[in-house]
């Protein structure tokens, strides 16, 4: 079992930044694709970002490309979502996901462990 942690979510004003942290405990963390996701209040959760667990290589949805830099330390076992020039489209509940396997996916469905969630709010 893989436990996650996350951390950093807050309130900002539109334009400022917020960088979140995902600890995780229990098994080796290395191995471990690993992604964000964020649900809206009466949305469905949808893909944030994500990094491999060989390379870590990354893939980011369209609204946040450019703005968003997702990565990781394994050595301190933690992944990170920096999120600049911050949008009130932005504000969300914020979970981060890891999964059984090395490849990083867009979909929800195919991770295996969630953290709690940490709330962003973002006003205009």
């Amino acid at each position: 079992q893989v436990q996650l942690v996350e951390a950093g979510g807050g309130s900002v004003q539109a334009g400022g930044s917020l960088r979140l942290s995902c600890a995780a405990s229990g098994r080796t963390f290395g191995p471990y694709a690993m992604g964000w996701f964020r649900q809206a209040p009466g949305k469905v959760r949808e893909f944030v970002a994500a990094i491999s667990g060989s390379y870590g290589a990354t893939s980011y949805a369209d609204s946040v490309k450019g703005r968003f830099t997702i990565s990781r330390d394994n050595a301190k076992n933690t992944m990170y979502l920096q999120m600049n020039s911050l949008k009130p489209e932005d504000t969300a509940v914020y979970y981060c996901a890891a999964r059984d396997g090395l490849t990083r996916y867009d979909s929800a469905a195919l991770y295996d462990y969630w953290g709690q969630g940490t709330q962003v709010t973002v006003s205009s």
